[in-house]
C-alpha cells in the first residue's frame, strides 16, 4: 500500500542524502524510496536513516529500483557528477546529460503522473533536456534553480544588516551559475527596499551609507553568493546541506500545495521576450508543479543580466544538441 506522500530520490551521493534526512527531519514525506547504481550504498543509507525512527515522524525508507518508484508524487533527480574544484557548473553537462538519459524514461515509465525536480547541475540546462526527454508538461518539470543561491544572497544581507535573514525578502535570478544575477531593486528588509533602509537603520559606528561604500560592499555581497560553491567545494570538496534544505523548501510547497513563490528553474515563454529556456524566475508552486511564473519589472541593469544569463544558457543547449 502507498503512503502518501511518497517520494523517490535517484542518485544517494551526498546531495540526496543530506536532502533525504532533511525530508525526515522536517516530516514531509511518509514514504522515501532511495534509487542508486550502488545499490548497497543506497540500502546502507536507508537502514542507517530508518535507525532515526524513535526521534521523527512515521516514515517508511527503503533502497529499490525503479519499479519501486512506481506512483511516486515527487521524485527528486540528484544523480550525476559533483562538481569539482576549478570546474564550473557548465562543465559537468556532457557527462550528466546522458545520465538523464538513462534515469528520466525510467522516472516517467513507473511515476507518469509525479512531479520531477531536478537538483543536478547544470541544473537549468539539465531541467531543460529532462523536460524534452520527458514529454511532460513543462510545468511538472522543475529546477531546483536559484532557491539555494537566494538562501545565501537573504543570509549575506542579514549579516550585513544584523537582521534576521528570515525578515529578509531577496533573490538571485537567471542561471543557477556565474552569470546569475541579483534583484537589487526589489531586494527589501522587513518591507523596506534595501536602497531605503540605509536611511533608518541606526547601527552605530556603521559608515557603509556613502553612495560609493554602498555599491562596493553590494557588489562584494553578490560576489560572496556566486562564488560561495566554489569557495565550500575547495575547502570541504562538495556542497550538499543547503542544497537538502533548499530541495526540502521546494518539496514542501510542492507535497502541501502551498502556492509558495519561489526562484526555481522554470520553462519560460515570452519571458521578457526569452522563450524555449529554463532560467529562475519567481514562480508560484503548487501540487502540480509551476502554476505561474510572475515577470519582474527589472530595472535596466537586471533586464540586461537577465537577457545575457538567458543567451548563455541557450547557446550551450544548442550545442549540446537539444
Amino acid at each position: 500500500m502507498k503512503l502518501s506522500p511518497k517520494v523517490s530520490i535517484i542518485g544517494c551521493g551526498n546531495v540526496g542524502i543530506r536532502y533525504a534526512y532533511s525530508m525526515i527531519i522536517k516530516g514531509a514525506v511518509r514514504e522515501l524510496v532511495l534509487v542508486d547504481y550502488n545499490r548497497n550504498k543506497a540500502e546502507g543509507e536507508a537502514m542507517d536513516l530508518s535507525h532515526g525512527a524513535p526521534f521523527v515522524s512515521p516514515v517508511n525508507i527503503y533502497a529499490g529500483d525503479y519499479k519501486d518508484t512506481a506512483n511516486s508524487d515527487l521524485v527528486v533527480i540528484a544523480a550525476g557528477r559533483g562538481q569539482k574544484q576549478g570546474e564550473t557548473r557548465i562543465d559537468l553537462i556532457k557527462g550528466n546529460a546522458e545520465i538523464l538519459k538513462g534515469v528520466v524514461p525510467e522516472v516517467v515509465k513507473y511515476s507518469p503522473k509525479a512531479i520531477i525536480l531536478v537538483a543536478t547541475n547544470p541544473v537549468d540546462i539539465l531541467s531543460y533536456i529532462t523536460y524534452k526527454i520527458s514529454g511532460k508538461p513543462s510545468a511538472e518539470v522543475i529546477g531546483s534553480g536559484t532557491v539555494l543561491d537566494s538562501a545565501r544572497f537573504r543570509y549575506l544581507i542579514g549579516r550585513h544588516c544584523n537582521i534576521d535573514s528570515r525578515s529578509i525578502h531577496a533573490s538571485i535570478f537567471g542561471e543557477h551559475g556565474d552569470s546569475e544575477f541579483p534583484a537589487w531593486s526589489k531586494a527589501m528588509v522587513g518591507g523596506i527596499l534595501f536602497k531605503d533602509f540605509c536611511k533608518v537603520c541606526g547601527r552605530e559606528g556603521c559608515d557603509c551609507c556613502s553612495k560609493s561604500k554602498e555599491d562596493a560592499r553590494l557588489e562584494e555581497i553578490f560576489e560572496d553568493v556566486r562564488d560561495s560553491a566554489y569557495k565550500i567545494i575547495e575547502k570541504k570538496g562538495e556542497t550538499s546541506y543547503g542544497i537538502g534544505l533548499a530541495l526540502t523548501r521546494i518539496s514542501n510547497a510542492i507535497l502541501r500545495d502551498e502556492n509558495s513563490i519561489l526562484p526555481v528553474s522554470s520553462f519560460l515563454q515570452n519571458y521578457h521576450g526569452v522563450s524555449d529556456v529554463y532560467l529562475s524566475v519567481p514562480a508560484i508552486v503548487h501540487k502540480y508543479g509551476i502554476r505561474q511564473t510572475l515577470e519582474i519589472d527589472f530595472d535596466d541593469t537586471e533586464l540586461a543580466a537577465f537577457e545575457s544569463s538567458a543567451k548563455k544558457i541557450k547557446e550551450v543547449i544548442r550545442a549540446s544538441g537539444f
